[in-house]
């Protein structure tokens, strides 16, 4: 089994410092929703780990952000693409969970759902705790240079991840998958 883990906000949607708070609010990154159906075609698993603390500080609801991403796996099934499991963090910055990137806990809870070793597996985010978590779970991680991915790939070699591949988008990463199978 194929499984590449996808951060949401940034790398599938565009992102906003306001927060994404509503369905309306909830635009796909160019590109995106189609790189998701054409992986899923090739045989991968699609994952998301998101960290959502709009919800700790009030922003939205839970239920918010599934009308988010019911939105979202609606215009996945218009392509013939899905998302097989998303686990979200829910919590703020300073609420101690296991769970919040740049700790590893969504990651790690992904690949027990999947019984799957991490070593193999591709994370792709657009911000430096993405990596960060990708690392500590020991999966590969990828960064887009989508949502705050331009920022990102400017401090990589600062934190010690110049060997880190970048890619400007969802896109052009599932070309390079899909060109280049393992």
């Amino acid at each position: 089994m194929r499984l590449i883990i996808l951060d949401r906000d940034g790398v599938i949607n565009e992102d906003s410092d306001e927060y994404i708070k509503s369905p309306d609010e909830w635009i796909p990154v160019p590109g995106s929703i189609d790189a998701i159906a054409r992986l899923n075609h090739a045989g991968y698993s699609v994952a998301i780990a998101s960290n959502q603390s709009g919800i700790a500080r009030g922003y939205f609801t839970l239920e918010t952000l599934a009308a988010m991403n019911v939105k979202m796996c609606h215009l996945l099934s218009q392509h013939g693409g899905r998302i097989d499991a998303m686990i979200i963090c829910p919590h703020g910055p300073k609420d101690g969970c296991d769970c919040r990137k740049p700790k590893p806990g969504m990651l790690i809870e992904i690949g027990n759902r999947f019984r799957a070793g991490l070593s193999n597996v591709i994370f792709v985010g657009d911000n430096i705790n993405d990596i960060k978590a990708a690392r500590a779970a020991g999966v590969k991680p990828i960064l887009v240079k989508t949502g705050k991915g331009e920022q990102a790939a400017a401090m990589l070699a600062e934190h010690g991840f110049d060997d880190v591949p970048v890619y400007n988008d969802l896109a052009e990463l599932a070309d390079y998958l899909l060109e280049h199978p393992s």
